[in-house]
């Protein structure tokens, strides 16, 4: 597992204009770089919160990597694989 980055956005189930706030607040408090975190069905919202926040909001920021990965989940029915995806952006 990766050392978890100072600046991280976890995306979940709540709308996307909520992450988007939450990326942009870093930036503005003087953050250099911004990870978005997703898993599962949350992936397409990270996708569009990384997309929404440099289309719209973010002067001067681009994407600096993206990983995937997938990773083992205990549930009630035993392990099972979720992808996940981290965005990173920077100044």
């Amino acid at each position: 597992m990766q050392p978890l980055r100072e600046n991280t956005v976890f995306v979940g189930n709540k709308p996307v204009m909520n992450y988007v706030l939450a990326v942009v607040t870093q930036f503005n408090n003087g953050a250099e770089q911004v990870a978005i975190k997703a898993r599962g069905k949350a992936i397409s919202r990270a996708v569009d919160t990384a997309e929404i926040s440099l289309n719209r909001f973010l002067e001067g920021v681009t994407k600096k990597e993206i990983v995937t990965s997938t990773e083992v989940i205990d549930t009630d029915s035993g392990k099972t694989n979720v992808s996940s995806i981290e965005i990173v952006l920077t100044k």
